[in-house]
């Protein structure tokens, strides 16, 4: 079976084996120099001043985030379940809570955040999906982020980077918190997550805030190549396979293009058969379609060409499927699933196959069309 949900993603078979070596104490020297290692190339990952691992799910990051910089009112960016779920975190944890939504293929305009904050003294913090992978839609966080440090430099920037970083290089340079999830580009298994932060971030985080969740012991002490509680030890082997392995593959920027060159192939491919794709702005992290028939086309790919692609959830559910692009996809891989949609097509009777998808995708991957 092809995994092609937008995360879990695939785990190579090089990382795999690295994990199942003999399991490692956190306390010694061997695993701190594991750490260590792991901890000089995600700085080259994240461009960040500071970065925090953290034995949780993306969801354990963006809450620590907004605890630790969020000290009165966060406004969240609700074009998904995601971004919804940071405004959930605020009120949860007893912090103000402004939200700013629109549709789920909608990026929110910069326009929009601006006014919010001016209007409302008490914003201290805002939270954005760069990925809002809900519906594969990309906010376009760094023109945000620049905006509002203009306004007031002290408002802390969370930029919700689970679906992009791995993807695509992000500007840095106006953001406080990038957090990023071991089960999406970093191609690993869930139960890790990575907090990039700003200096700025850490002199607000100050002593911190909350017990496990606190970024000020994390930071204390994984400057020291340790953890404040039990490390994901398994995990972090495996993510330091992931970084070399990238790292021997060409690096960051050979990752970033090849990504861009599959996101665009793909999209060429799925348009060229009739399809539509569902947000106004794409990420390069997943295609999103939206079909009346994504149940059926779900289906017929999983029983009948082994590839597993995921649906949507609340108001999108039935209505749309979303294909990952993320990771160390290799193209006969992702031909395959252009290929299997459209045979998908034929089968549910929308279209005869022809073979144009796979045709346009290997023309544009390749360079040839």
């Amino acid at each position: 079976m092809l995994l092609f949900t937008p995360g879990p993603t695939p785990v190579p078979q090089n990382v795999r084996n690295a994990m199942a070596d003999e399991t490692m104490h956190h306390r010694t020297p061997e695993f701190e120099a594991i750490f260590e290692k792991t901890r000089k190339h995600l700085f080259k990952l994240f461009n960040t001043d500071e970065v925090v691992m953290i034995a949780s799910s993306g969801t354990g990051a963006m809450e620590a985030a907004v605890i630790n910089l969020c000290h009165n009112t966060l406004l969240n960016v609700n074009s998904g379940k995601f971004g919804e779920r940071f405004g959930k975190i605020a009120k949860a944890n007893g912090l103000g809570s402004v939200e700013v939504k629109n549709e789920w293929d909608t990026p929110v305009s910069i326009e929009e955040i601006v006014e919010a904050v001016k209007n409302n003294s008490d914003i201290d913090a805002i939270a954005v999906q760069i990925s809002e992978s809900a519906g594969g839609l990309r906010h376009p966080v760094e023109e945000i982020a620049a905006a509002i440090k203009e306004v007031n430099p002290s408002i802390m920037i969370i930029a919700d980077g689970i679906t992009a970083v791995g993807v695509e290089k992000i500007d840095v340079t106006n953001i406080d918190a990038l957090i990023a999830g071991s089960q999406k580009a970093l191609m690993l298994p869930p139960g890790l997550s990575i907090i990039g932060l700003s200096n700025a971030a850490i002199e607000k985080i100050g002593g911190g805030k909350g017990y496990y969740l606190n970024l000020a012991s994390e930071i204390k002490k994984q400057r020291q190549n340790t953890t404040a509680y039990t490390a994901a030890t398994t995990l972090i082997i495996g993510l330091l396979e992931v970084l070399e392995t990238i790292e021997k593959d060409g690096g960051l920027a050979k990752l970033y293009a090849d990504t861009a060159c599959r996101a665009k192939s793909v999209r060429r491919a799925l348009e060229a058969i009739g399809l539509h794709v569902y947000p106004k702005v794409p990420a390069k992290s997943m295609i999103t379609i939206d079909d009346e028939s994504a149940n059926e086309i779900r289906k017929v790919l999983k029983e009948d060409y082994q590839v597993n692609v995921a649906g949507g959830q609340d108001h999108l559910k039935g209505k749309i499927f979303r294909v990952n692009q993320m990771g160390l996809i290799q193209p006969y891989e992702m031909a395959w699933v252009v290929n299997a949609i459209e045979l998908a097509l034929d089968k549910i009777g929308k279209r005869k196959y022809d073979g144009t998808a796979n045709r346009v995708f290997n023309g544009c991957f390749l360079g040839v069309d």
